[in-house]
C-alpha cells in the first residue's frame, strides 16, 4: 500500500541574527517522517546542533526498510542516537556551553501516526477544522498548566514559558523523552510538527482553522500560519519553522 499525501515545509529566521532551526520532510511509498529541531540559541552552536540531529533522523530513515517494522522503537533508538551526536558536537566544552536542541518527530504510515519528541517542539493532529491532540512540552510552564495551576492564556506570557526541562545535547546522559503510541488517521487528518516560534504568538484554535481550510495548498497554509506568527510576535519574533502533512489514504 502506498501513502496518499500532500505535505511542506517552511521556515523564517524572524528577528533573530540567524535561524537555528532544521525543519525536514522526509516520504517514501510506503512511510513518512516529519522533523523539527530547534537549537537552543543561548548556547554555542544551536544550529549545528538541530543540524546534526536533522541529518542523524534523515540518515536512520532512509537506512530503515518501509513500512517500519517497530516504530516506537525507531522513534527511540533515532534520538538516543541523535542526543549522542550532539553531546559530541560539545565534548571539549564546559557543560554549561555545550550545544543543545529540541526536536519533534512524527512518523506516518499503515494508516496512523507516531510520535516523539524532546522539549518544546511541538506535535499537533488536527481532524476537521479541530485539534484532536499534541505533544506536552518538557517544560515548566507546561507542568503549571497540565496540573491547573495557571490557564493557557497565563501559559502564553508566563515569565519562564521558554525554560525547557530536557533536550537533545549536554550531558551524555540520556534525556527524558515522549513516544506517543499509534493514533490512528483518517482521511483529511493533518499533522504538524513546529518550533516554538510558530506555536508561541497563535492559538491552537487559529492553527487548526488555517491549516484544515479547504482550497489553499498545504505549503501556502503553512506559510500563512508562519508569516502570522512572526508579525505577531513583532521584533522580537523567533525562528519559525514547521512541517505539515495531509493524509488522504493509502492505495495499491
Amino acid at each position: 500500500m502506498r501513502l496518499r499525501i500532500d505535505y511542506a515545509e517552511v521556515s523564517l529566521q524572524g528577528g533573530r541574527g540567524e535561524n537555528q532551526d532544521r525543519v525536514a520532510v522526509a516520504a517514501s511509498e510506503h512511510a513518512a517522517l516529519l522533523i523539527i529541531a530547534d537549537g537552543m540559541g543561548g548556547y554555542a552552536d544551536g544550529a549545528r546542533a538541530a543540524q546534526i540531529t536533522r541529518q542523524t533522523v534523515l540518515d536512520a530513515f532512509a537506512h530503515t526498510p518501509q513500512p517500519l517494522f517497530d516504530p516506537l522503537g525507531f522513534l527511540h533508538l533515532t534520538l538516543g542516537r541523535a542526543h549522542e551526536e550532539v553531546v559530541k558536537l560539545g565534548a571539549q566544552a564546559p557543560i554549561d556551553q555545550r550545544p543543545r536542541a529540541t526536536c519533534a518527530l512524527c512518523l506516518i504510515q499503515q494508516g496512523a501516526a507516531w510520535w516523539a519528541h524532546i522539549g518544546d517542539s511541538r506535535i499537533y493532529h488536527f481532524r476537521g477544522g479541530r485539534l484532536i491532540g499534541r505533544s506536552r512540552d518538557h517544560s515548566h510552564v507546561e507542568g503549571l498548566l497540565r496540573e491547573g495551576l495557571i490557564t493557557a492564556e497565563q501559559a502564553q506570557a508566563h515569565p519562564m514559558r521558554n525554560y525547557v526541562e530536557c533536550c537533545l545535547g549536554g550531558g551524555v546522559i540520556l534525556p527524558d523523552m515522549a513516544i506517543t503510541r499509534r493514533r490512528p488517521l483518517e482521511p483529511g487528518d493533518a499533522l504538524l510538527v513546529c518550533s516554538d516560534g510558530l506555536w508561541g504568538p497563535l492559538k491552537d484554535e487559529e492553527i487548526a482553522a488555517a491549516l484544515c481550510a479547504a482550497g489553499s495548498p498545504i505549503r501556502e497554509k503553512l506559510m500563512t500560519l508562519a508569516r502570522r506568527a512572526v508579525k505577531r510576535a513583532g521584533s522580537g519574533s523567533d525562528n519559525t519553522s514547521a512541517a505539515a502533512l495531509q493524509w488522504h489514504g493509502e492505495t495499491q
